[in-house]
């Protein structure tokens, strides 16, 4: 009885500093979960103009790494400086392993104190600018998405084309209609979690391994049902991408294995910025800070 207790606690915890994140919105109307307020993030900073086209380049990657951004892609996209890109590791960290008919929950990767990689997740999508797929593939960057059907289903080709770029993105489960997890009885998550599951499968060749759950909210019952539908690892995150700033679930910088969120957004939702203005600070803040880019399943 007290460890239900405390799993409970825990989940409730967990899900409540996902939402204190603004992970997908906190109303219950299609708008409001696609394109919440920013609340926490602080600052501003002024929109890179974004050019009207960009040639995919592969001709070296900044640092060994996921992709291989050419020399000059940089400069196209409003930054000052080529990104740096983490390699695989040579040892994967060690991820505590998930309890027996329950999926691993991980929301840092645990790597040293010393090694300063973030990773990069694009949820829900809403937002399909075929601008953004130039800016991925000549920054070749290495995107986790999380796919929500009910939003992205209209066009999967242009989440195809991203993955399909060069730079090793992945497509993950995020849900057929984006609901809040923990309001639903076992059967209607498993609904929920199975659905996206046969949905990306017919569609990209593969049932994912790895699932966010919407707005961060999950229990018992979510780590359950994602087990049952072929899911290994439940991502959530520490910091989350507003318009212009980040927001930090703790402090207030960027921590050694940080698992980024970000969506995919457009002008409606972001206050007239544009998903390449809101990405390239995005990058700007991660350079700031010192920090390299990793491939999220390189880690896990």
């Amino acid at each position: 009885m007290k460890h239900s207790r405390r799993l409970v606690a825990g989940t409730l915890a967990a899900g409540a500093l996902a939402l204190s994140l603004t992970g997908c919105g906190g109303g219950a109307d299609h708008t409001e979960r696609f394109g919440p307020k920013a609340t926490g993030a602080t600052g501003a900073a002024p929109s890179p103009s974004s050019p009207a086209s960009a040639s995919s380049s592969a001709s070296g990657p900044s640092g060994a790494g996921p992709g291989a951004a050419g020399d000059e892609a940089y400069k196209k996209w409003g930054l000052t400086a080529p990104l740096q890109y983490a390699p695989e590791p040579a040892v994967k960290p060690q991820i505590p392993p998930a309890k027996p008919g329950r999926v691993q929950v991980i929301d840092r990767i645990p790597v040293p104190a010393d090694d300063k990689v973030v990773f990069l997740t694009f949820d829900d999508g809403a937002e399909k600018d075929p601008e953004f797929l130039k800016m991925a593939a000549d920054l070749k960057l290495p995107i986790s998405m999380f796919l929500t059907d009910s939003a992205a289903s209209a066009d999967y080709g242009h989440f195809e084309t991203l993955r399909d770029n060069g730079s090793r993105s992945t497509v993950n489960n995020h849900t057929l209609t984006h609901p809040n997890l923990r309001t639903l009885p076992f059967a209607a998550q498993k609904k929920e979690i199975c659905g996206q599951q046969d949905r990306l499968e017919q569609r990209f060749g593969a049932k994912p391994t790895r699932f966010r759950p919407p707005f961060g909210n999950y229990n018992d019952d979510t780590l359950r049902a994602a087990n049952e539908c072929g899911i290994t690892q439940l991502l959530l995150w520490r910091v989350s991408m507003q318009i212009n700033n980040f927001q930090y679930a703790e402090g207030s910088a960027l921590k050694p294995g940080d698992i980024v969120l970000a969506h995919f957004r457009g002008p409606a939702e972001l206050k007239g910025s544009t998903e390449i203005e809101m990405t390239t600070r995005m990058l700007q803040r991660i350079q700031e800070q010192g920090y390299r880019i990793g491939r999220l399943e390189d880690y896990l």
